[in-house]
């Protein structure tokens, strides 16, 4: 009795039912005749209500599952799949309210469909996580009711699903497809024309117009009695790797995700850009110490090791120490390697504090900084100023952009390479600066 108790909801339909018949009633004060009419309503009310509840809780009635992917993708729209089916011989409204994880903080979640007797019938939503972690769905609700609509009976299914956010890998996916399909420049990405060569021997091929006549093999050349040249390749195998600075400065937010997760989820999709190029790739992130370090290799199944271990970084509310990323680069990568160093300056201060660090690890290694601009304050900048305190916010505003442009001349001034890019191109922007790089052979 208490588990069909529960079950029940009567719904609006009755309440604005039972709304009528008290306005009959008390219409019916002073009109007698119309006081039996009223009674026999309520009777029909109490009729209907009946048949509908026997309707509804009779026999097998509905079934309903909730299909998650293995892992959600941070920052993307993910999607989640909901089957209901009919078992009623006559068809149903179901309202479905799923309980999603409390990282969405969303507890308005209704949607609402009608199916038809005996069939069945696939809902998709879509949601957005912008935190790494693991995500709890609860129980998914369905409330059924008949054409009548006066009472509505509650199914639960699918109770305590979980589901772990990891690192954007339909980011990595996206610019992967586009890589094979030769269709990078879509996405904002360059392909540079080459300055000079590598050294890396691929063939000797016939000379055509065009080819580099300090290429031209005299030996192959005498032998075919043709002009022969030699012909060079991109230097694969080169060690690459994605260093993460994950102190209090990268827990800024923008569009609702951190500064840290723009940086973890384009160290994802270049290093399956770079595996795809046939460098070596490697992980390494700090904060006042050393956390994850993943040494450089160039296997396809090394990227499930660099996920893994994104899929752990978080930041801490602790200043990030560049004396001991230095000491640690220069006993651990002993190889010269392009460094991609994922971090932020706010002040030409804080730059120039680590400087010293920065030029020690740029003698032996290829260093590029990324950091970010501040979007917000962009915003601020390109608003009109009317009054005397916006003046103001706008001045410190253009201090700070011409701030973060005398903190690439620094360090370029230092021949350490930079990406300041917008959070949200963060990887075409690093994608670019590889590809740049490859091409001029600095590495």
């Amino acid at each position: 009795m208490f588990k069909f108790l529960k079950s029940l909801y009567l719904t609006s339909r009755f309440f604005y039912s039972l709304a009528v018949i008290v306005v009959l009633f008390l219409i019916s004060y002073w009109t007698t005749t119309l006081y039996a009419i009223v009674w026999l309503i309520v009777l029909g009310l109490v009729l209907l209500m009946l048949m509908e509840i026997f309707m509804l809780f009779s026999g097998k009635g509905l079934d309903g599952s909730r299909i998650l992917p293995d892992k959600f993708s941070n920052s993307d729209e993910n999607e989640v799949i909901v089957q209901l089916k009919n078992h009623y011989s006559f068809d149903v409204t179901v309202d479905l309210i799923d309980e999603l994880p409390v990282q969405f903080q969303k507890r308005d979640f209704l949607q609402q469909t009608r199916i038809a007797g005996k069939h069945s019938k696939t809902l998709q939503y879509t949601v957005r996580p912008v935190e790494r972690g693991e995500y709890v769905f609860g129980n998914l609700n369905c409330y059924a009711r008949s054409v009548i609509g006066l009472v509505r009976r509650r199914y639960t299914f699918s109770n305590e699903q979980m589901v772990k956010v990891y690192p954007s890998f339909i980011q990595m996916k996206k610019y992967d497809f586009m890589a094979i399909d030769h269709r990078l420049s879509y996405a904002g990405l360059k392909k540079l024309r080459r300055i000079g060569h590598t050294m890396e021997f691929e063939q000797i091929k016939e000379y055509v117009l065009g080819d580099d006549v300090r290429t031209v093999n005299w030996k192959a050349t005498a032998k075919h009695a043709q002009l022969m040249v030699n012909q060079y390749q991109d230097e694969k195998m080169q060690p690459v790797y994605s260093i993460i600075d994950t102190s209090r400065i990268m827990k800024m937010p923008f569009n609702e995700l951190k500064l840290v997760d723009y940086a973890i989820n384009s160290s994802l999709a270049f290093s399956n850009i770079a595996l795809k190029k046939g460098d070596k790739v490697g992980l390494l992130d700090f904060s006042n110490k050393i956390g994850n370090y993943l040494p450089a290799k160039a296997k396809k199944t090394h990227l499930n090791g660099i996920l893994e271990s994104l899929y752990n970084v978080d930041t801490k509310f602790l200043d990030s120490s560049f004396g001991k990323l230095q000491a640690f680069v220069k006993q651990n990568i002993t190889q010269r390697s392009l460094l991609l160093l994922y971090t932020n300056f706010e002040h030409i201060s804080s730059l120039r504090r680590q400087m010293p660090y920065l030029k020690a690890i740029a003698k032996k290694h290829v260093l590029v900084v990324i950091f970010f601009e501040n979007t917000e304050l962009k915003q601020l900048i390109e608003d009109k100023a009317e009054t005397i305190p916006e003046i103001v916010d706008q001045t410190i505003a253009r201090q700070f952009e011409f701030d973060k442009k005398v903190m690439v001349l620094e360090l370029q001034q230092r021949g350490i390479q930079t990406v300041l890019t917008a959070p949200e191109d963060l990887t075409v922007n690093t994608i670019n600066k590889y590809l740049e790089i490859k091409a001029r052979g600095l590495l």
